[in-house]
């Protein structure tokens, strides 16, 4: 008997939060977005419409970056040039600019500059 009426107790409360939210989320657009925008108001079961949306579409976006970013970082490109001292990696840009023909080097300005204020 305790054990559900626990959790009838804890249903409730999850439905108070949702209609909370969803009161809360057609309160603000409606506030917001028909003088901004000039879209129409809605109603409380398309703000509770959108906030399934918006909760699903950011799911969506959380998984795919970190996806994403595992790839990145065991890329072994990457692994390499963070091991490279400064010297080996100025000789990567040089073999990159002059010996592949890829056109210009990225970040030859760069160890320049060094060089150059170094010497200054």
């Amino acid at each position: 008997m305790k054990r559900s009426l626990h959790f009838v107790w804890h249903v409730l409360w999850g439905l108070a939060a949702v209609a909370g939210f969803g009161a809360v989320f057609m309160l603000l657009w409606n506030a917001l977005v028909p003088q901004i925008f000039g879209i129409t108001a809605i109603n409380f079961w398309q703000a509770l419409g959108l906030l399934v949306l918006l909760a699903g579409l950011s799911k969506f976006m959380v998984i795919a970056a970190f996806l994403g970013m595992r790839g990145y970082r065991r890329n072994p490109i990457h692994e390499k040039w963070r091991k490279m001292s400064d010297e080996e990696r100025k000789e990567f840009i040089k073999n990159r600019r002059f010996g592949h023909h890829f056109g210009h080097g990225f970040g030859h300005d760069f160890f320049d500059r060094e060089e150059s204020e170094k010497k200054n």
